[in-house]
């Protein structure tokens, strides 16, 4: 199994940026393809940004495409967010996801493992 542990959730004001990370034990972190994705209230949970196993291959939704950048360092078992230019749209519980096999995916369908996410809130 794998688990994950995100933190650097918060407050913070429009326009502002924020760092969120996550770690991960269990199995092997360079073999999995990891993700964000968020939920905001009385929305369904929707994908945010994706990378392959070795960090070559980066997707991420229109939503925020050119604003937040996801990243990963496994010598540390870890996937990062920076999220620049905030909104308040950006308002939502961010989960971090991993799936084994090392391909990125969009479909939180294909990620069995979560973390229990964050909070992070954008005030205008």
């Amino acid at each position: 199994q794998v688990q994950l542990v995100e933190s650097g959730g918060g407050l913070v004001q429009a326009g502002g940026s924020l760092r969120l990370s996550c770690t991960a034990s269990g199995r092997a972190f360079s073999n999995n393809a990891m993700g964000w994705f968020r939920q905001a209230p009385g929305k369904e949970r929707e994908f945010v940004a994706a990378i392959n196993w070795s960090g070559g291959s980066t997707y991420y939704a229109d939503s925020v495409k050119g604003r937040f950048t996801i990243s990963r360092d496994n010598a540390k078992n870890a996937v990062y967010l920076r999220m620049n230019s905030l909104i308040p749209e950006d308002t939502a519980v961010y989960y971090c996801a991993a799936r084994s096999g090392g391909g990125a995916d969009t479909s939180s369908f294909n990620y069995p493992y979560w973390g229990q996410g964050t909070q992070v809130t954008v005030s205008s």
